[in-house]
């Protein structure tokens, strides 16, 4: 049995989701593209030719695996309940077929199982009209839940197919089973009931089951005297002078009550789910929501505005009014988020320095208590000034930002705050774009105490404000 209309659902499915990360210019563009090369090939686009033009488009490796795994599970599913249904036929047949050598094997027990199992396989194939999920509890038990929308709305339909699979596995091998079991050993069938039916009434109701197969193997249906000779009772454990041989004449009865009345309804209903799967399937496609947009963007012409100028590489003004200022005299440094875990410029590693770090992996007790111990040591200076070095191409946080306003309660009024954004090379001037990002941080600031500086550079030709000498 062919999956392509499940495998085109859910490979769409997937595809509709990815395109969701596209401009719908884009998407308009590309499906218009499609459908003009079809009508140029004088072809009616479809769902597979437009999937298979998406494969070519996106090249080896493009489509996704997720459609393929949800199959690839749904037949292990139908694998393990044809393996279960096969197991449990052979049980089920061995356990009607039982003799011991005294005791008749009984048609109406034979009877009664049959038409159980008809009824079971009609109810699986009525189930997924209505909704229901009689296995949902072992697919919970798998850990195999729906990956999409698409896959839930079709799992009952799924469930019906599997269960019919160990159904139709279930019925043969049960066939098999008896006809091994009628050819190693001498059974002995017969009819018993506790209820007071006459020989002729037992005889009417066998006719009327073998109606299917009574032209085919007119001796398939046993006769009258048949079943007026084999009848027992439980209480009588002897054949009740019966010939031997007619207990045994049940069997072509038996094995055509099990071909027509379990293995051809489960072959038959199996094919029934089977197309109900994919009905669902070309259903769901035809009302997917994507589809309607890809039908929309395949007939109406896209528009092309005729404007030339390419703005890709046209980037947004940056500057700010803002300019870099000189470092501070002053013997305070903190290091921010690890910024002292590598060498800094030899004008900051002066032995007189205090060195403190905060941010990053530090707590906000440590936070709290770098700001407190740096407070005690501003209000001894006369000009209190801290530096704050950081990393110029990591921009600064909101953690920061915190830090230094909690700061400013604490620190003396007149406290100038030096923000020194370092470049991977501490010996070089940070690029322009993060070096703007840490100027309009330290516009925005309030108190307007805090400025952006740049290290002394020992470099021959670079003044400390970072321009370059002529």
């Amino acid at each position: 049995m062919s999956d392509s209309p499940l495998r085109l659902l859910l490979d769409f499915d997937d595809r509709f989701q990815r395109d969701r990360d596209q401009s719908a210019a884009f998407l308009h563009r590309r499906d218009r593209r499609f459908a003009l090369d079809c009508e140029q090939q004088g072809k009616t686009p479809d769902v597979a030719q437009w999937m298979a033009f998406m494969d070519r488009l996106s090249g080896p490796g493009g489509r996704s695996t997720d459609s393929r795994r949800d199959l690839r599970r749904w037949r292990s599913v139908n694998t393990g309940f044809a393996i279960a249904g096969s197991v449990l036929g052979i049980l089920a047949m061995t356990g009607l077929l039982f003799y011991d050598g005294v005791q008749r094997i009984n048609i109406t027990v034979i009877l009664g199982f049959v038409a159980l199992q008809l009824l079971l396989a009609l109810a699986t194939t009525l189930q997924p009209l209505f909704g229901g999920q009689p296995w949902a509890w072992l697919l919970r038990r798998l850990g195999r839940p729906p990956t999409t929308s698409s896959l839930t709305r079709l799992q009952p339909f799924l469930m019906a197919r599997a269960a019919h699979i160990g159904g139709a596995c279930f019925a043969m091998t049960g066939l098999l089973t008896l006809l091994a079991m009628i050819v190693m050993q001498d059974l002995a069938f017969g009819w018993s009931t506790t209820l007071d039916t006459a020989a002729p009434t037992y005889h009417s109701l066998i006719r009327q089951v073998a109606t299917p197969w009574a032209w085919l193997w007119p001796s398939a249906v046993p006769s009258t005297e048949l079943v007026e000779a084999t009848r027992f009772f439980r209480a009588s454990a002897g054949t009740g002078g019966a010939d031997p041989g007619q207990w045994g004449q049940w069997w072509p009865f038996v094995v055509m009550l099990w071909v027509s009345w379990t293995l051809f309804p489960r072959l038959v209903l199996l094919a029934v789910s089977q197309g109900l799967l994919r009905r669902r399937a070309r259903r769901l496609l035809a009302h997917h929501p994507g589809m309607q947009a890809l039908l929309y963007r395949m007939e109406t012409p896209a528009l092309d505005t005729g404007y030339a100028h390419n703005d890709a590489d046209d980037l947004p003004d940056i500057r700010t009014r803002a300019v870099p200022d000189r470092l501070p005299d002053t013997n305070l440094l903190i290091c921010w988020a690890g910024t002292g875990d590598s060498p800094l410029p030899a004008a900051l590693e002066d032995p007189g320095t205090r060195i403190f770090k905060a941010g990053g992996r530090a707590t906000l007790a440590e936070d709290e208590q770098v700001i407190h111990e740096l407070a005690r040591a501003l209000e001894q200076a006369p000009e209190p000034a801290v530096v704050l070095v950081s990393r110029s191409w990591e921009p600064p946080t909101g953690e920061l930002q915190d830090f230094l306003l909690e700061a400013r309660e604490h620190w003396p009024r007149n406290t100038r705050i030096a923000l020194l954004p370092l470049a991977p090379n501490p010996l070089e001037r940070p690029a322009d774009g993060p070096l703007q990002t840490w100027l309009r941080f330290a516009e925005r600031l309030p108190g307007g105490q805090v400025s952006v500086v740049l290290p002394a550079l020992e470099a021959p030709g670079i003044h400390p404000t970072g321009s370059i000498s002529p």
